[in-house]
């Protein structure tokens, strides 16, 4: 699984709702063509883009088991899961290359953003005996 974390603390680019339509195009364009090939190359299993975190929220369950809901992250928080990829690779190396080429989506002015991508193996539950 690849993570894409965004902060316009840790990136040299502000926010993206300060960005000009055309460089958003431009991103959303880039990472259609990246699942795009990802797809061709029978590598991409599912790529979501996450909505702003001011839409996020903490649930966790109260002492009877109801949910207790509470907005998230919190403002302090600098960073953010913006969107994720999982990939069926042959190799660790093959998903860092792709984390690396997708870390150089384009942001404001068309330079690449170089984005941390955290990559993270799925781990499969193990075996049960019945």
């Amino acid at each position: 699984m690849l993570l894409m974390q965004f902060s316009s603390q840790t990136l040299d680019a502000p926010a993206i709702g300060e960005w000009r339509p055309e460089e958003i195009q431009a991103h959303i364009g880039f990472m259609r063509t990246t699942n795009e090939k990802l797809a061709a190359a029978g590598e991409l299993v599912d790529a979501q883009g996450l909505a702003m975190p001011d839409t996020a929220r903490i649930v966790r369950a109260a002492g009877d088991g109801s949910p207790l809901v509470t907005e998230g992250p919190f403002a302090e928080t600098k960073e953010f899961l913006a969107g994720w990829w999982i990939v069926d690779v042959e190799t660790p190396e093959r998903a860092v290359a792709i984390a690396a080429e997708v870390s150089t989506a384009p942001g404001p002015g068309g330079a690449p953003l170089n984005m941390p991508i955290e990559v993270r193996e799925v781990m499969s539950a193990p075996p049960t005996e019945l």
